[in-house]
């Protein structure tokens, strides 16, 4: 209470009125309608399940109209799961880690489109079409499918706009996914709307290849050519092995990654995408100064220097809320727009800093970080679209999309279920060397939560009971860090696992990863148990807080078949040859 300030009586029904306004503002969400039925669940709560939802101050501000929304699951599902973590394990067998794509994304299942236009239409009058559309699209889905069968994905509206205007103003599409989940994470419908109905260039990014052993990145890309013909594919890590500090895993494959120095240029992986961006484009837009950029950060004295790296023209960032319709115009005034789209947490705007050589983009763990599109210049000519992290409608289950970093941990009432499945395709209990919080033989979910929670010493404040659920939190953020890595296959990857380990672009991812071959990532499962005595381990100080800043960046190789014949260089810098 300020200085001389009168106190006023407040009564308590003054106060419910004011948590009854604070409730209703809460609940209304700015300005945008409520775009389902928005049916009730038992208890008499709204269904949809609001993420980083902000009260409204204002009548004319609009905090929440990039929140992330779900579907809330009833609490009968919620007492189900956390029952079913109860149930022993069953290990999964290796082939249980193979997947299809096709599986997940089914053809009917399509992501929501920008409805006809025309510039008559007034601006109000076309939020308004799009608010139809989108209803009428949700609505489609909820007659052929049954939520609890669909993935969560984006139901805001004003989210699906920023995708619409990143894909109307780019010349070329570059979608980001995760190497470990790569197959789950690319929507055939987005292949085909931007490659057959816009016409446009994709660039597929397989991202975080230093989380993967290098047979199973070679694999993964081929599974994609053979899939998608007109895809350029390219591998890109901005946390090669040069990187790091120290010992980066132990032998039961818990990685821990520490980074060392400033942020710099992915310079092999962005002279990767430089060069398939020269064959799509060829002489309509000079790159000229990008090439140069780059050349300039290989030269020695760059690398070794202590200043902020080299700078071509002027580095724009510019945040625009401007979803409207943009008149498509090809390499408008000489400049060329690469947008850059892909799920949360796959390290979109990692990979923009690694392109710049230094951060001009925020990062996060969490969900929905970026809010609205970005735009970066690259160079004076050469610009770069940041979109939001979107869901698209798919099949995937939700401990997946935990995993792969979809749905924020932090959001999850019952996060035993994700545990769960991790430690069906993982010897957690190895890895973590734990000890059965009741010495028992057998074990579920709530007992390796339970070991994790004994051995990190995690405990509630007022029983001093074990804290299951900070435990189970900590092992899914140790996941989605690649600490705990799991890397699902393609098909048939197991039959043909000493193909992939003799393949000639092994040596090219291995080069990208710059690891040595003890340093490659394991593929820890239940077939390859270890042993390990706490001398050979990495502390566990260092396991649960070490530097995770790596798990968001990313680099890259050789996207086209002349890597087959590239040679192996211990030297990062050397296959990209001398100056012109």
């Amino acid at each position: 209470m300020p200085q001389g300030r009168k106190k006023t009586p407040f009564s308590g029904k003054a106060k419910k009125e004011q948590l009854k306004a604070k409730k209703q503002s809460r609940g209304q969400g700015g300005r945008n309608p409520v775009l389902l039925k928005n049916p009730k669940d038992a208890e008499g709560s709204s269904n949809i399940q609001k993420i980083n939802f902000q009260p409204t101050k204002d009548g004319r501000s609009r905090p929440n109209r990039y929140a992330l929304q779900f579907f809330r699951e009833s609490n009968e599902e919620k007492a189900r799961q956390k029952e079913i973590a109860r149930h022993s394990l069953e290990p999964k067998d290796e082939k249980d880690l193979e997947i299809d794509g096709d599986q997940f994304f089914e053809k009917v299942l399509d992501f929501p489109k920008r409805p006809p236009w025309n510039f008559e239409l007034g601006k109000d009058e076309l939020e308004s079409q799009e608010n139809r559309y989108f209803t009428g699209y949700l609505n489609e889905i909820e007659k052929n499918y049954d939520w609890k069968e669909l993935s969560l994905f984006e139901l805001n509206l004003e989210t699906w706009r920023q995708l619409w205007r990143v894909l109307e103003m780019s010349d070329i599409i570059l979608f980001i996914v995760d190497i470990r989940f790569s197959a789950i994470m690319f929507p055939p419908s987005l292949y085909e709307y931007v490659t057959k109905t816009l016409k446009k260039d994709f660039i597929l990014v397989l991202n975080k290849i230093d989380l993967a052993p290098a047979s199973l990145v070679v694999a993964w890309k081929h599974y994609f050519q053979n899939k998608y013909p007109n895809l350029h594919i390219v591998m890109f890590t901005t946390v090669p092995g040069y990187n790091l500090v120290g010992k980066q895993s132990d032998k039961a494959g818990l990685q821990v990654r520490r980074r060392k120095g400033r942020i710099r240029m992915a310079a092999e992986g962005t002279q990767q995408i430089l060069e398939v961006c020269q064959k799509l484009v060829g002489d309509k837009v000079d790159l000229s100064s990008w090439q140069k950029k780059i050349k300039e950060e290989m030269s020695d004295e760059v690398a070794d220097s202590e200043d902020d790296g080299p700078e071509i023209g002027e580095t724009l960032h510019v945040k625009s809320v401007d979803t409207q319709f943009y008149q498509y115009q090809k390499f408008n005034k000489g400049v060329l727009t690469v947008g850059c789209v892909g799920q949360p947490n796959v390290g979109k705007s990692s990979l923009m800093n690694a392109m710049m050589g230094k951060k001009v983009v925020s990062v996060s763990r969490t969900p929905g970080h970026t809010k609205h599109f970005q735009t970066i210049f690259l160079t004076p000519n050469v610009k770069l679209c940041d979109c939001p992290g979107l869901i698209f409608p798919s099949k995937v289950q939700k401990p997946l999309q935990v995993l792969m970093g979809s749905f924020p941990i932090a959001q999850l009432s019952q996060p035993f279920i994700a545990v769960k499945y991790l430690a069906e395709r993982l010897d957690l209990v190895s890895l973590l060397r734990i000890e059965h919080p009741d010495n028992d033989d057998t074990w579920s979910a709530m007992d390796i939560c339970d070991g994790w929670a004994k051995k990190r010493g995690f405990l509630t404040a007022h029983a001093a009971r074990l804290d299951t659920y900070r435990a189970a939190n900590s092992l899914l953020r140790m996941a989605l860090d690649g600490k705990i890595c799991l890397c699902l296959r393609p098909p048939s990857y197991a039959e043909k696992k000493e193909y992939w380990a003799s393949h000639p672009e092994v040596k090219t991812v291995k080069w990208i990863q710059a690891r040595s071959t003890e340093e490659e990532p394991a593929e820890p499962h239940f077939s390859h148990q270890s042993d390990l005595s706490d001398e050979e381990s990495i502390p566990d100080r260092e396991i649960e807080d070490g530097n995770d800043s790596g798990s968001e960046d990313s680099e890259e190789s050789e996207g086209s078949s002349e890597e087959e014949q590239t040679p192996f260089s211990a030297n990062k810098f050397a296959l990209l040859g001398p100056d012109d």
